[in-house]
């Protein structure tokens, strides 16, 4: 046991109130991230070690440290340590289908007005960016998938960032929403699927009043189709917008925007529902 990891045993008061919520653990996820800012995911486990071209960190160093602490190898390769953040998660987590990325994930927050308690139905979870994402801020969450191995995924993603009770907010079924919706009373509805107007007549029965809706979706095509099945339909403020991501260079007095960004990855369509079976008064 490592000197470092020793202090976590240690039952002063001192030592619990000043370290329990910054030292590093055995089965914590660390972010390590190299002199080029690569980054590079890793769970903290006994007699394992990060490996990479320029040699290894056992993980026991690690382990009784804080967040932000410098480790060598043995070439002086420097790695710095720090927990991930969400978006490193989403950007590093293991993939069955392609994620939606955190430039989107934040405004689907704010159009589906996500907070604590709201129910969601979120239809193909794909990797499980968007359910960790929407759990991670409160949600209860009920996601259809029409491939098993994706739900799978999904699953072990959302437990692997954000542990096991979560998953007592997040109900996966093997299904395929064009055929229809059980759920009534729904606070919101979410999709990443290549044909979201086929679910649109649904959702007055799933949907209560003043309920959102949003769909992401790659191609401005899908969107005109779902746009136009909207319009058809009991719904009010009705919007499409794409996110674009910039980043800039700073340094001294060379300031201009990066050579590459984030551009197009997909478009956000969100409306709110005015029809639908009237609430209990």
């Amino acid at each position: 046991m490592s000197k470092h990891e020793s202090q976590l045993s240690n039952d002063g008061h001192d030592t619990e109130s000043t370290y329990d919520a910054e030292l590093l653990r055995y089965g914590d996820r660390v972010m390590l991230i190299d002199s080029r800012n690569r980054r590079y995911l890793v769970t903290l486990a006994r007699d394992a070690a990060f490996h990479s071209h320029s040699g290894l960190v056992p993980h026991e160093d690690m382990v009784g440290r804080p967040e932000g602490s410098e480790f060598r190898t043995a070439s002086n390769a420097k790695y710095i340590v720090l927990r991930p953040t969400l978006t490193d998660y989403v950007l590093k987590m293991p993939r069955g289908a392609q994620v939606i990325y955190p430039k989107d994930l934040g405004p689907i927050l704010l159009l589906a007005d996500i907070h604590p308690g709201v129910r969601v139905l979120e239809s193909g979870l794909g990797s499980g960016a968007l359910s960790t994402t929407l759990l991670r801020y409160g949600a209860i969450v009920t996601g259809y998938e029409i491939r098993e191995d994706f739900a799978e995924r999904a699953q072990e993603n959302v437990k692997t960032f954000l542990g096991d009770e979560p998953l007592e907010r997040y109900h996966v079924h093997i299904r395929d929403i064009y055929e229809g919706i059980p759920e009534s009373g729904l606070d919101r509805v979410i999709l990443d699927l290549p044909e979201p107007w086929q679910v649109v007549p649904h959702l007055p029965g799933a949907l209560r009043r003043g309920g959102i809706f949003v769909a992401y979706n790659p191609s401005i095509i899908q969107v005109q189709q779902l746009r136009s099945v909207l319009a058809d339909g009991p719904f009010t403020m009705i919007e499409t917008v794409e996110i674009l991501q910039r980043s800039w260079h700073v340094e001294g007095n060379a300031v201009r925007p990066d050579h590459r960004m984030v551009g197009h990855t997909g478009f956000l369509t969100s409306a709110r529902l005015l029809g639908g079976p009237a609430e209990d008064e």
